[in-house]
């Protein structure tokens, strides 16, 4: 299977050489203007979301960053990785189990980062632990060997659970050879990264009447432009004015639902963490987890001449001190 080279900074609109903080913004920017709850067109919203939070799983990772600059610099003209092993770049790595890949629709990745970034696995040749056995009518029973793939679902997705079309097409050999299944798979409220959804009986064929392997789907949150999942609750970041925190203020603050008000109290200083009940993610018992709001004070990086003065004259009368005379 030929698979098409995908540009990851081209996709975030950033440059190679652009430092790490410049890509978290870039994706930050992008992810909220393409969020599928606030696009205008959803199935392209969702579709752009996906390509940014694949990019991001990459850029944003130093490790895969490196690998994927080595991998570009050596990649083909024609933008496809060849067909013969031997002709493939430096830094090409079939996934564990065989030369012959898994084509994969529907999963949020494209085949490019599931053949060089997911660790998915799957093949005819890749046995099980399980040691082949001859059948009654003489012939050498061998299981099917799983396969797994990576599954993109959005922390929505795993509040509220949905369902997803993931088609799969087998290698060029064997009994299925170039058959694409379609499978409607349910995605339920409450998943966790790295949990697997199984679809038992769906991976490699058996040989010799031995039962198929498993087809099994692991879950990957999507990146969210503002907020971040801890177990069951999830965080973000809320930037306060320095008159806010020192006055109190009512501010909103974006949860997995429409935005939510929260009270800061005068005086309230950089690290604090407010919490918001029930805005986290279904536990085992279906009670949600709790959201965090952790405090970050901001100042202008410019003022007018009036705010100059304004801040000058606050100095002189202030008896504030930050820090302990020495």
């Amino acid at each position: 299977m030929a698979v098409k080279f995908q540009n990851y900074y081209e996709t975030l609109d950033v440059a190679r050489t652009a430092p790490a903080e410049e890509i978290k913004q870039a994706f930050r920017k992008l992810a909220r203007l393409h969020h599928p709850d606030v696009a205008k067109d959803k199935v392209s919203g969702e579709a752009k979301f996906k390509e940014i939070n694949e990019a991001y799983e990459v850029l944003g990772d130093p490790e895969k960053r490196r690998r994927y600059d080595e991998l570009g610099a050596q990649w083909p003209q024609g933008g496809a990785t060849p067909s013969t092993p031997g002709d493939r770049p430096r830094g090409w790595s079939p996934p564990p189990g065989s030369e012959s890949d898994f084509e994969f629709g529907g999963t949020g990745f494209s085949d490019f980062f599931e053949s060089f970034f997911s660790g998915r696995r799957g093949g005819f040749d890749a046995a099980r632990d399980s040691a082949g056995r001859r059948s009654e009518a003489g012939d050498f029973a061998s299981p099917g060997s799983d396969i797994e793939a990576d599954l993109l679902v959005t922390l929505e997705e795993a509040l509220r659970g949905s369902q997803r079309k993931v088609t799969l097409r087998r290698p060029s050999i064997g009994r299925e050879a170039g058959r694409a299944n379609t499978y409607q798979v349910r995605i339920p409220p409450g998943m966790r990264e790295g949990q697997r959804i199984r679809l038992a009986g769906q991976g490699s064929p058996g040989g010799g009447g031995a039962p198929a392997g498993d087809l099994y789907l692991r879950v990957r949150f999507a990146r969210h432009p503002d907020l971040r999942v801890q177990g069951d609750d999830i965080h973000c970041d809320l930037d306060l004015a320095p008159w806010e925190a020192l006055l109190g203020a009512k501010v909103q603050i974006p949860t997995l639902g429409s935005a939510t008000t929260v009270r800061v109290a005068p005086g309230t200083t950089a690290g604090t963490q407010l919490r918001v009940r029930g805005q986290g993610l279904p536990r085992a018992d279906g009670v949600r987890g709790d959201l965090y709001a952790t405090v970050r004070i901001q100042t202008p990086e410019t003022v007018s001449a009036e705010e100059q003065v304004l801040w000058e004259q606050l100095a002189r009368v202030s008896p504030f001190k930050p820090r302990s005379e020495p």
